[in-house]
């Protein structure tokens, strides 16, 4: 699939209330990881692992707490994958690293009677080395789910089944998408029996 980003580059550089990367916690954890990595490539990788690996999906962990912001991201510990993807966001940014949100529409719960769709969020950076966008999957790692950072091909958490609905969306977008930050911001807690019904199950750009 050919990735499309927004003709100014810049756009994926911008702070925002969401991805708010001049936090100094966010500065420091940046710093904390990278200080030992002498390329752009690395620096990217270590980020993307830390937040995979040592940011918690909530839902693994059965927390009910929304995050939403960047920095609150960090500082909790978990979110789910928008939360997760705001956090990298901003940490690849902070670094002058174009980040950017992408979104594949899946297939929730293939066990339940009646199965439901649902937005699933993810990243995209700019490697100005190799001159290209790669999209990273930080969701986090568990039985069924091996995202890697690699630049030859994508390994992401969910590989869409084109063939049962599921859909892959090529923009690559310089701000979360409205219907995700809706969802963040006016949902109190996380009822897991029916997160289906909660998460967005389109885009509204």
């Amino acid at each position: 699939m050919q990735l499309i980003p927004c003709k100014d580059q810049y756009l994926y550089l911008e702070p925002s209330n969401i991805i708010d990367y001049n936090h100094p916690t966010i500065i420091k954890k940046v710093k904390a990881l990278t200080e030992s990595c002498q390329t752009e490539l690395e620096k990217a990788q270590k980020i993307f692992e830390f937040v995979r690996d040592e940011i918690s999906h909530s839902f693994d962990i059965q927390n009910v707490l929304i995050t939403c912001k960047a920095s609150d991201v960090l500082a909790k510990g978990h979110g789910i994958c928008f939360a997760k993807s705001h956090l990298l966001a901003a940490m690849a940014r902070t670094m002058g690293i174009p980040a950017g949100f992408c979104y594949q529409k899946l297939i929730f719960d293939e066990q339940k009677s009646k199965v439901s769709t649902t937005l699933h969020g993810l990243n995209a950076i700019y490697l100005k080395d190799f001159k290209k966008w790669i999209r990273l999957d930080p969701r986090g790692n568990k039985r069924g789910v091996q995202a890697e950072f690699c630049i030859e091909k994508e390994i992401l958490a969910f590989p869409v089944r084109q063939e049962l609905g599921e859909q892959d969306y090529p923009k690559i977008y310089s701000e979360p998408d409205s219907s995700v930050i809706q969802c963040l911001l006016t949902t109190k807690c996380w009822n897991w029996e029916t997160i289906d019904t909660e998460l967005p199950n389109q885009l509204l750009g």
